[in-house]
């Protein structure tokens, strides 16, 4: 039997790591504190939010605050934003992983090409695709309209990762089923779409919280959603109540959301760790398909990319070029670029210690940290900046009106993007690489710098080019926390269509597609 002392040392033992306990793997392996602090710090950023819509959605006690959650009007708004993001998030799911098949599994002529079309939607707002199709077609507002814009726009957030994915996965698996006697779709079903399972899930999620925080699409589209009842409470009324309180409701449906996501998941591993070397999948021959397969790539290029950009060539063609105010447009232009890639490099750094510890330590905790970091996501840009004013008033007033607020803000409302780009990075590295630089001696330090930075390296960098355009694109923050005299390409562009100078409004319209373009065929082009 064990002495008193040695049990009172176990049980010491046991109370200096509960605090980690939630931490770790199956191996019973917790994650470095060179992980888990930066980790917090993210966590607790993005959820700086929260705290300011507790302090407003209290302020006149629990039971007004219940009355506006319980209220029938919020139980419609609840089910219209819940039907809305469910047809965007299927859609997206069907046109994602369907041309992810066919430019990187199948002999698709042009396959390239068919990629980067793919991933241009990504530079158009939803409210400049929202006014192409409402300009080409009125009767479209409502449903269908905000449905068919959002889709249009956020598909590219499947279709990345599960592009990816593909070209990551050996193919050996696929072979051996193939020489089983089961088809290509049969292989497909049960062999490979269950290693895409996590990319689409993730993917999904973007989707559903990019739906769930849009403004400028339901907004044009006439569509009544959460965020625009909240824009509309806060524009109303000096009572910022019912809009903290309707912002708490999103927050719920995120948390709900996320946890589910995870779920999808499961507990298998998505790395290669046998022996030899994977080779690239031997592309598919379509045979008899390969029309229907162009036909298909084709339509969804031209409703996606060809409309949009044809409808803003009739306003740049209808408006008079001597009327540009260039210099200012060079301004505005710069200004993005600069304010965007401040906001990419914050969400990257906060993102990644995140990402890892998702992806290697799928502990209570870890699934904690990673909920926080999607908790900004789903809130209207104007909650999440108003929290931020909130705070720099009573706490950090040099920041206020400043351009670090405005960073700020895009940290906390695209963390997201950067942790699962990084999450699903990092899964395809295979962690045995990390365990012998472990058994090596090396710090764990030295491991995220040496090992698993540089083997998740392309995926982060393909989630700091997608932060980089959704930057570019926010608007209703910025419009909000931008410093006095500046503007942005989104700013500009809303306050041109807001009064009614579609002609003035399409040159920043033109040129935010223009810079966004680059990024996302960049993207498009990536291969791992």
């Amino acid at each position: 039997m064990a002495s008193a002392p040695a049990e009172a040392s176990a049980a010491a033992g046991r109370g200096r790591f509960r605090t980690f306990h939630a931490f770790r793997t199956r191996t019973g392996r917790r994650p470095p504190l060179v992980l888990l602090v930066p980790a917090c710090v993210a966590a607790l950023f993005a959820l700086l939010p929260l705290g300011y819509l507790a302090v407003r959605a209290l302020e006149r006690g629990p039971g007004y605050a219940w009355d506006v959650v319980a209220d029938a009007r919020t139980l419609h708004l609840l089910g219209r934003s819940l039907g809305l993001t469910a047809v965007v998030v299927a859609a997206s799911l069907v046109l994602g992983i369907s041309l992810a098949w066919l430019t990187v599994r199948t002999a698709l002529p042009g396959a390239r090409a068919w990629s980067v079309l793919a991933t241009l939607p990504l530079a158009v707002p939803s409210y400049v695709a929202a006014f192409a199709w409402l300009s080409a077609e009125p009767s479209v507002a409502g449903f269908g309209g905000a449905a068919l814009a959002l889709t249009l726009v956020s598909f590219p957030y499947v279709h990345l990762p599960v592009a990816a994915a593909l070209r990551g996965i050996d193919p050996a698996q696929e072979e051996a089923s193939r020489s089983l006697g089961h088809g290509p779709s049969a292989t497909f079903l049960r062999v490979t779409l269950p290693q895409l399972r996590p990319a689409a899930a993730g993917g999904g999620l973007l989707v559903a919280l990019y739906v769930l925080s849009d403004f400028g699409a339901v907004s044009l589209m006439r569509y009544d959603t959460f965020t625009r009842a909240i824009h509309t409470s806060y524009r109303a009324s000096f009572d910022r109540t019912p809009a903290a309180a309707l912002s708490v409701v999103l927050v719920v449906m995120t948390v709900a959301l996320v946890a589910a996501e995870t779920r999808t998941r499961g507990r298998a591993g998505h790395a290669r760790t046998g022996t030899g070397t994977a080779r690239p999948a031997v592309p598919l021959p379509l045979g008899r398909y390969r029309p229907l397969a162009l036909l298909w790539c084709g339509a969804v290029a031209a409703v996606a990319v060809v409309f949009p950009l044809g409808t803003l060539a009739y306003w740049l063609t209808a408006g008079s070029s001597a009327a540009w105010d260039l210099g200012g447009l060079a301004d505005t232009a710069w200004a993005t670029l600069g304010v965007a890639a401040a906001g990419a490099a914050l969400t990257t750094v906060l993102a990644l210690p995140v990402g890892v510890i998702a992806a290697r330590h799928r502990g209570r905790g870890a699934r904690l940290l990673e909920q926080a970091a999607y908790a900004g996501h789903a809130l209207p840009g104007i909650t999440v900046a108003l929290s931020l004013v909130f705070f720099a008033v009573r706490y950090a007033y040099p920041l206020y009106q400043q351009l670090p607020l405005l960073v700020c803000a895009y940290a906390v409302l695209f963390l997201p993007v950067a942790v699962a780009a990084t999450r699903a990075a990092v899964l395809q590295a295979p962690p045995v690489l990390e365990d012998v630089a472990r058994s090596l001696g090396r710090r764990p330090w030295q491991v995220l710098r040496e090992v698993t930075v540089p083997l998740a390296a392309p995926g982060v960098a393909a989630g700091a080019a997608l932060t980089f355009v959704v930057c570019m694109k926010e608007l209703p923050a910025t419009l909000l926390l931008r410093p006095t005299g500046m503007d942005t390409l989104a700013t500009r562009l809303w306050t041109e269509t807001g009064a009614g100078s579609f002609a003035a409004a399409a040159p920043y319209a033109a040129a935010l597609i223009l810079l966004a373009a680059v990024p996302s065929y960049l993207l498009g082009r990536h291969r791992t």
